[in-house]
């Protein structure tokens, strides 16, 4: 074998065999059991030539397939002129170095195809960073199997300062070279997220915010552009998406929320990666709402369901309101019978999955129904209220503007009521702005956070009714009486 076909994972135009081990509990797809695998080889642009399939109750220890199946792999791999295996199993380091030893070509595992791909994608510099990172973790405990340089370095090699001069092994050599980027990479990659995270929290806090997951190649990129002013890239390919990208959606009512576009989901994603690019599911972690986008036209739709349930319960976004959305929904009349025998029909989901909302980003089929439903969880049921600002506060004016429809105005020297058509939860919304104001003649916050009679009457006396003040400065009296005591 040519010792140079580990310098590098791409696969690109390169004719490829896949092989997969299905064990016991396996959630390989019966019908189509590389289907996934061959996708996310084309993704990476590799040329399925053949497939090699197998039962297993436990893996062959070292080389994960048996005997007679790596004779079969090594005459496919003559016949077929494949340049690449790859597996749809992780394979340990030893594996590797065992079947390219045997089959004479590069063989890769699941993992290491994802990678591939994610680094070919990588746009932003937080998304290279993940990569990177993600790659010299899969790469550290592969040294050896991956690389045949292991003489002896001399005395006079340029080794640098630091090392143990000679003696030593080109392998301990790329070791510390890798933990030195990791270390590197990591500390980049922690202010870029820093940064990151403060931008998040800040849009969270003016604005409500939706974050669009699911399965990759769900359709979210393409439900992204048609509900905003679009732009995201779309393509039928696995991870089209790798950058998060945020518009605002209007839905409606003087409504309007931010919404995010996230990175896909799939089975079996390389921890690494699952570590790595949690940072890119910030936005979908501490959104206010989540929409969870499934191709209903994909006869894998419930594995892939429970997937994208487990990466967000893995990740922490497992405390918003969630809506399914059954995407694709008219690409299901247009598939042969036999094809539909193993999907589940609208009516069976609806059994399954209460409240799903059936639609065709495509098509627009069910967007309407998706702007009311998330309407309505914004808003909180909306209905017509007085609401009393301080006129200094016009940061909590600007966003009531903006966020509700406001029928009337009525303006004093040092505050403002706005009629407005505002909901509960809209007014929730607002109270961690931290600025006062009533609503009704109520303050709206709770009573250890709301600021005191003598400050609402030096900051506007008209803010609410004569009651409401008296009762708080009863409570307040009696507050001050009990601590005199």
């Amino acid at each position: 074998m040519n010792t140079n076909t580990r310098e590098g994972i791409e696969v690109q135009a390169e004719p490829a065999i896949l092989v997969g081990v299905r064990l016991p509990g396996s959630r390989m797809d019966f019908q189509s059991p590389l289907g996934e695998l061959g996708a996310l080889a084309e993704t990476a642009g590799a040329r399925v030539v053949g497939e090699l399939l197998q039962n297993r109750a436990v893996p062959a220890g070292k080389t994960y397939i048996g005997k007679g199946k790596v004779a079969e792999l090594v005459t496919m791999t003559a016949e077929l002129g494949a340049r690449v295996v790859i597996f749809d199993n992780e394979l340990s380091p030893r594996q590797i170095q065992s079947l390219e030893k045997e089959v004479k070509v590069k063989v890769i595992d699941r993992s290491e195809l994802i990678l591939d791909i994610f680094a070919n994608r990588a746009t932003t510099r937080e998304a290279q960073l993940q990569v990177e990172i993600a790659q010299l973790q899969y790469t550290a405990p592969r040294l050896r199997a991956m690389w045949s340089h292991l003489g002896q370095v001399t005395g006079g090699a340029p080794v640098g300062v630091g090392t143990r001069g000679p003696g030593e092994q080109q392998l301990e050599i790329d070791r510390r070279i890798v933990a030195r980027r990791l270390v590197a990479f990591k500390r980049e990659l922690e202010e870029v997220q820093a940064r990151k995270a403060r931008e998040v929290e800040m849009r969270r806090a003016e604005h409500f915010t939706v974050g669009i997951v699911g399965y990759t190649n769900a359709g979210k990129s393409t439900l992204f552009n048609a509900i905003t002013t679009g732009g995201a890239y779309t393509a039928d390919k696995l991870f089209a998406t790798l950058a998060t990208r945020v518009e605002r959606w209007n839905i409606g009512g003087a409504n309007a929320v931010l919404l995010s576009d996230t990175v896909g989901f799939i089975r079996d994603l390389p921890h690494h990666l699952v570590a790595s690019f949690r940072a890119t599911l910030e936005d979908a972690i501490h959104a206010h709402a989540l929409l969870i986008v499934l191709d209903a036209s994909d006869r894998e739709a419930p594995l892939q369901l429970e997937t994208v349930r487990e990466v967000l319960d893995d990740v922490g976004a497992n405390t918003q309101p969630r809506f399914l959305l059954l995407n694709k929904i008219d690409r299901i009349p247009t598939l042969p019978f036999e094809a539909r025998q193993s999907l589940r029909t609208l009516a069976e989901w609806e059994e399954h999955e209460p409240g799903a909302i059936a639609m065709s980003a495509l098509t627009g089929a069910g967007l309407e129904d998706l702007r009311a439903r998330v309407r309505d969880l914004v808003t909180g049921g909306p209905r017509r209220r007085s609401i009393r600002i301080p006129i200094a506060n016009a940061r909590l004016i600007d966003v009531i503007e903006k966020r509700c429809t406001v029928v009337d105005r009525n303006y004093t020297d040092i505050d403002v009521e706005l009629i407005a058509e505002i909901g509960d939860r809209q007014i929730e919304a607002l109270l961690p702005l931290g600025e006062a104001f009533l609503v009704d003649g109520v303050d709206p916050r709770p009573k250890q956070a709301s600021w005191g009679v003598r400050d609402a009457r030096r900051r506007s006396p008209h803010l609410a009714a004569p009651a409401a003040l008296d009762a708080l400065a009863a409570d307040t009296q009696s507050a001050e009486t009990t601590d005199d005591e």
